[in-house]
């Protein structure tokens, strides 16, 4: 009786525990309803149990990856009679999880852990759950701590595991792997063990089975000191990041960051690092902008490249683009007529009309007017060229098209994307967006005029 007594107390205690740590952080909410991901370990389990005691509506899935032969098998059965016997959906994928890995040149655990989410994900999806609870707890994030310092790691990957990362809902974090021990035990309910867990053969198991043991050597409570120390670190971040957001909407414009608001943070270093994380860039390029930045090396223009933006270092600022996908292409107006210019559905369209008494002039930059008469057919739209020059409306002279656009101020990337309009001849006629050529311009005595309007698909 002392016994049973005794059980529930610790079930009590860990149930409460889960509560209190579920409302602090908005892990889950009582209305919703949740995918369990269920392997049959004493983790998931204890989350299955603990969830469906709790009274929220969940269903189950399980993965068999055909890792570990009649073990996988016996997993996936043990599941099956958990959730019949508790009442629990389940839904249950096979993988070929080595034929993943080998197709798509990744390690056996990265290929498992991307079938695993990408099923989870779209069974959420489809069955218009609410979010996919995972059996993390205190430990996991622990050794994730300590994965991370060995691997190297900012501040933010000191935080170890976040209880809510998009739909993946962790609500065990607050408690250790010896209270879902102990709260499987005093329940009366089995589980099954990953044979590959007890096996110090990579680096997370032989942090658990290697360094963690020799750590408690020196303070019997290390994973809790660590794991404090984590709570710490995700707090003090989610100051950092106020900070770095204010910094950054301050001194952000339109993808352009001053330099010497850059400089007057704290941290000018951590701030350029977290503006071009976001882009994609690498550690080794933002030490190299970095590096530019301090040494004053700032004659011309620097550029750099992440997988799908430019970044340019010039005149004091950070200018940052989206990378094209390809090259634009020249593309011939043979006539009169509506013509697409790229991916984007942008489309340039070409009228010819009379001049007469109800004519007048565009003021809009987008659309212009010119003497058709001084116009050869068949026009191409390119981007614009070194050497490339026009007669600026208004201007007696040729003029550079680089210098125009360096009086106007425009920057490396809007130059780069610079468009122009050229008749047979190979004369501009319109630096698009800009100025006509003044040799096009319509005058008292032209008598057909050519309208061209850009039109963006926004």
């Amino acid at each position: 009786f002392m016994l049973q007594g005794e059980n529930c107390k610790i079930e009590k205690q860990f149930l409460s525990k889960v509560k209190t740590y579920i409302a602090q952080h908005n892990v889950v909410r009582a209305t919703g309803r949740y995918l369990v991901a269920l392997s049959g370990g004493a983790d998931s389990v204890a989350l299955l149990l603990t969830m469906q005691d709790m009274g929220f509506h969940i269903e189950a899935a399980h993965c068999n990856f055909h890792l570990r032969g009649e073990e996988s098998d016996r997993d996936e059965q043990f599941c099956k009679n958990l959730c019949k016997s508790r009442g629990v959906s389940l839904h249950l994928a096979h993988f070929d999880t080595r034929g993943y890995a080998a197709l798509h040149h990744v390690s056996i655990e990265m290929a498992a852990r991307s079938l695993r989410y990408a099923y989870f994900q779209n069974l959420c999806k489809d069955l218009s759950l609410d979010g996919i609870c995972v059996a993390h707890h205190r430990d996991d994030s622990v050794e994730t701590v300590l994965l991370n310092l060995v691997r190297g790691t900012g501040v933010h990957g000191l935080r170890g595991i976040l209880p809510v990362n998009g739909n993946i809902l962790r609500p065990l974090l607050c408690v250790s792997r010896a209270d879902i021990i102990n709260y499987l035990g005093c329940k009366n309910q089995n589980y099954v063990t990953d044979s590959t867990n007890l096996v110090a053969d990579v680096m997370r198991n032989k942090i658990r089975l290697q360094i963690l043991p020799l750590l408690q050597e020196l303070n019997p409570d290390v994973k809790t000191t660590i794991a404090k120390a984590a709570e710490h670190v995700a707090e003090a971040c989610k100051i950092i990041d106020h900070s770095l957001d204010e910094a950054l909407s301050y001194g952000l414009k339109v993808n352009s960051f001053d330099v010497e608001r850059l400089l007057s943070f704290p941290s000018p270093e951590y701030l350029l690092y977290t503006l071009l994380k976001r882009y994609g860039f690498q550690s080794s390029q933002i030490n190299e902008v970095y590096r530019s930045i301090m040494s004053r090396e700032q004659h011309g223009t620097k550029e750099w490249q992440s997988e799908d933006y430019s970044m340019a270092l010039t005149r004091g600022r950070i200018l940052i683009d989206k990378r094209e996908e390809m090259a634009f292409k020249p593309i011939k107006l043979p006539e009169v007529g509506t013509y697409v210019l790229n991916q984007e559905n942008d489309k340039l369209k070409i009228e010819q009309i009379e001049r007469d008494s109800t004519f007048s002039l565009s003021k809009q930059a987008d659309c212009v007017c010119l003497d058709a008469q001084n116009v050869l057919f068949p026009l191409t739209v390119r981007r614009y060229v070194a050497g490339d020059k026009f007669v600026p409306f208004g201007m007696k002279g040729f003029k550079l098209i680089s210098d125009y656009l360096t009086d106007k101020k425009k920057n490396v990337f809007e130059k780069r994307r610079q468009l122009v309009v050229c008749d047979a001849e190979g004369k501009i006629v319109w630096l698009v967006n800009e100025r006509v050529d003044d040799r096009c311009k319509v005058t008292n005595d032209t008598n057909s005029v050519l309208r061209l309007s850009l039109i963006l698909n926004q």
